[in-house]
């Protein structure tokens, strides 16, 4: 394990070549389309606000030639006055131009990672579950918030300013020649004898920039995991191990930022040391060009502006592509996530089972599931379930029941054979069509940070307060809630003192609110003690009547009242009956079932 950890501490993350950023750069220009023409008029500002810098010099120079033409016969101040005036006005359409692109750029920028998110947030719930089981939450997270950030800030800080230098840059070009070719040629070599080395730099850094991201993702991930489970790692004081993988990780994405922006950063100080230097030719080869006549000492005024209108373009387009490199980083991760392979469509069903017509059959005619191609993990799952029956589903732990769930609810799609509900095959059935027809109950508790009143009626409209509190009665939270500070209207957050098995009946409340045709819990009571398991137990048989449920459970003596026990081990059914036929037989469930009473 040290040994291993060295190597990763000498030669850092392993850095991958971009998968396809031209890719990325095609979509995410595409994605921006419906911004263009504020881009465009952005465009032109940045345009024109460089036109207006390009003409100023030579102003100026008329300006340098009047006062030093005039110190020995005497200065025309009127037509100073005039350059003058004409100078601020340029200068000041100029920043005018300026300020409308910036704003403009914003604008585009916002809209931009807006329209990202909300384009995420609807890729999100047409991705398979499978996904989420084979991502990080903190990898995904990184994606919506670091990467769309990244991108809308590039936007706004680079795209305008590449632009307004290019321009910039051409024109500045153009006015030099039209000044004076022997200093143009001079202030041009100066200054591109060093541009190379950036195309150079700029080739190393793009792979640290990219490898930057997805390791601030894994951090993320990280994170997110160690957080949300603290209790757990303080439990079993597993904070060392934790830190040695944080510090990996961190120390991972301190050498790709640490090369990144050392290699981006040796980028200015090149570009300054090339202004300089163009300075310094400029007026070895102005001031010989003055003693000889050729041309005004104006003129080497204007190209000493000339040259820092040139080579400032050059360092503002070697940021903006050092920024660029982030943007197209993280739109390639984007873009990635927006390209995962969606859930089939389902707009072509128009089979529909409404809540209140539904009977309660449902049939698994030889399912066959595996998670993996080739891994099969249900082989040949098989049973007729009648109306209002309460079926439990037992068996050690990775004998498939809840993947049999998952199946019915149709959050996993079966290999083979079919689930009916009803004699309707539910391929013929949408998801949100299924998804009507159960209400589920997990282990898991989940309460997002709202009011008590809107936790229990999640997703549903049109239900009283009467009715939540005869819910919350039901499951014996009533009296609780009332101790309450605002009572249903108490906000629940993470920080609320709320135990497991109040937040479980929590859940169970809001499982009955939903009365649909079908019933799942998935160990609903594990997070209870035994005497609230025994008033949960109690509000079950309750909330079963009348239901066709389904009941996993590890705790047997919960489902002694079943009528009908599926006891399932590798993917198959085993044993079936009630508790009574399973334990007059003495085989696998009679087993279990004693094994929980063994001292």
């Amino acid at each position: 394990m040290q040994d291993s950890k060295h190597v990763e501490r000498q030669h850092g993350p392993t850095f991958e070549k971009p998968k396809d950023l031209k890719k990325a750069l095609k979509n995410l220009a595409k994605f921006s389309k419906k911004y263009m023409p504020i881009l465009i008029i952005g465009v032109l500002c940045a345009i024109f606000s460089s036109i207006f810098s390009i003409i100023a010099p030579d102003h100026l120079s008329d300006l340098v030639n009047t006062i030093t033409n005039g110190i020995m016969t005497g200065i025309d101040f009127d037509e100073v006055n005039k350059i003058a005036k004409l100078l601020i006005i340029i200068y000041l359409l100029s920043a005018t131009f300026n300020l409308v692109e910036g704003l403009l750029s914003a604008t585009v920028a916002n809209r931009l990672s807006q329209s990202f998110r909300s384009s995420i947030s609807v890729k999100i719930n047409k991705l398979p579950l499978k996904y989420f089981d084979s991502h990080s939450y903190g990898d995904i997270l990184s994606r919506v918030t670091n990467d769309v950030d990244l991108i809308g800030q590039s936007i706004n800080q680079s795209l305008g300013n590449f632009i307004a230098a290019v321009a910039l840059l051409i024109g500045s070009v153009v006015m030099m020649f039209h000044t004076n070719f022997t200093m143009a040629i001079t202030a041009i070599i100066s200054s591109l004898v060093g541009f190379s080395f950036t195309a150079v730099i700029l080739s190393k850094s793009q792979k640290y920039f990219i490898m930057r991201q997805k390791e601030l993702g894994k951090m993320n991930g990280h994170i997110e995991e160690i957080y949300s489970n603290y209790n757990v790692v303080k439990a079993y004081n597993g904070y060392k191990s934790a830190n040695e993988k944080f510090d990996e990780l961190n120390y991972n994405l301190f050498l790709c930022n640490m090369k990144s922006q050392f290699l981006s950063g040796l980028m200015q100080p090149l570009m300054n040391f090339i202004g300089n230097f163009s300075y310094v030719a400029v007026c070895v080869v102005g001031a010989m060009l003055t003693m000889n006549g050729t041309i005004e000492f104006g003129v080497i005024v204007a190209f000493i502006v000339y040259v820092r209108l040139f080579t400032s373009p050059l360092t503002q387009i070697a940021q903006s592509l050092t920024s660029l490199q982030s943007a197209a980083a993280s739109a390639e991760r984007v873009f990635e996530f927006l390209d995962e392979e969606e859930m089939k469509d389902e707009t072509d069903k128009v089979k529909k089972l409404s809540v209140n017509d539904v009977k309660g059959n449902i049939e698994f005619n030889h399912v066959k599931f595996g998670y993996e191609p080739e891994k099969t993990i249900i082989k040949d799952f098989s049973i007729k379930v009648k109306p209002g029956e309460k079926i439990a589903i037992v068996g050690p732990t990775g004998a498939g029941k809840t993947t049999i769930v998952n199946l019915l609810m149709k959050f996993y799609e079966v290999t083979d054979g079919d689930i009916k509900i009803d004699g309707t095959s539910i391929n013929d059935l949408t998801r949100e069509n299924v998804h009507d027809l159960f209400t589920m109950v997990l282990q898991d508790t989940w309460l997002f940070e709202g009011t008590v009143r809107e936790n229990i009626v999640y997703n549903k409209s049109n239900i009283s307060d009467e009715e939540v509190s005869s819910a919350l009665k039901t499951v014996g939270l009533k009296h609780f809630i009332s101790t309450l500070p605002d009572g249903l209207n108490t906000v629940l957050s993470d920080s609320e003192s709320i135990s497991a098995g109040q937040r479980q009946l929590l859940t169970i409340a809001r499982g009955m609110i939903k009365n649909a045709p079908f019933l799942i819990l998935d160990e609903a009571t594990s997070n209870v003690d035994t005497r609230t398991e025994e008033l949960v137990q109690k509000v079950m048989d309750k909330l079963t009547e009348g239901k066709t449920s389904f009941i996993i459970a590890h705790r047997l003596s919960t489902i002694k009242n079943a009528d009908k026990i599926l006891v399932m081990n590798g993917g198959n059914i085993i044993e079936v009956g009630n508790h009574e036929e399973l334990m007059a037989k003495g085989g696998f469930y009679a087993e279990l079932y004693n094994s929980q009473f063994e001292m």
